[in-house]
């Protein structure tokens, strides 16, 4: 008797052993499943998420500097030149994310699907909105230490004019 229960307790052991096993590997396929996308993963991504985050900037630094950490290492130095000079111009410091201007910023329609176009480090999504043949946009990315990051266009900062007769 013994022997016996001896070996029913290590079929039992056994027995729990492998059903532990298979719910820890069931639970790690769900986790797998479930695990949240990184935004910057695609190209696509990148933009929804900074459409949304620009979406929120209303004077908030904190959403500013959010939507700011989405754009291309060359937006980022635009829009360093451009809080530059509006320091200087008003004598007041002034932060790159704040020049992203909520007030200048608004979708012209509700964008429905995108579709990336994806040429090495460069990509570019045309997003479309209900009607495909008015409501569309494309948006310019950038590959950036493996992250995508919007590519914003802006326009060229004029050449910073100096008095006649001024040292500087």
């Amino acid at each position: 008797m013994h022997g016996r229960g001896h070996t029913l307790t290590r079929k039992h052991l056994t027995q729990q052993h492998v059903n532990r096993r298979l719910w820890l590997l069931g639970c790690g396929v769900l986790l797998a499943g479930c695990r949240r996308r990184v935004p910057d993963e695609t190209p696509e991504g990148v933009v929804a998420e900074w459409l949304e985050r620009m979406q929120r900037v209303h004077g908030n630094p904190e959403d500013a500097a959010s939507a700011y950490e989405l754009l291309s290492t060359e937006a980022k130095k635009n829009l360093e030149e451009r809080a530059r000079r509006a320091s200087a111009a008003t004598g007041r410091k002034m932060t790159p994310e704040s020049m992203l201007a909520p007030s200048r910023f608004s979708l012209r329609f509700s964008p429905r699907k995108m579709f990336p176009r994806v040429a090495g480090d460069r990509a570019v999504v045309d997003v479309v909105g209900v009607s495909p043949d008015a409501e569309r946009a494309s948006v310019p990315c950038v590959r950036e230490q493996g992250r995508w990051r919007v590519d914003l266009v802006l326009p060229p900062l004029p050449e910073v004019e100096k008095r006649p007769n001024s040292e500087r």
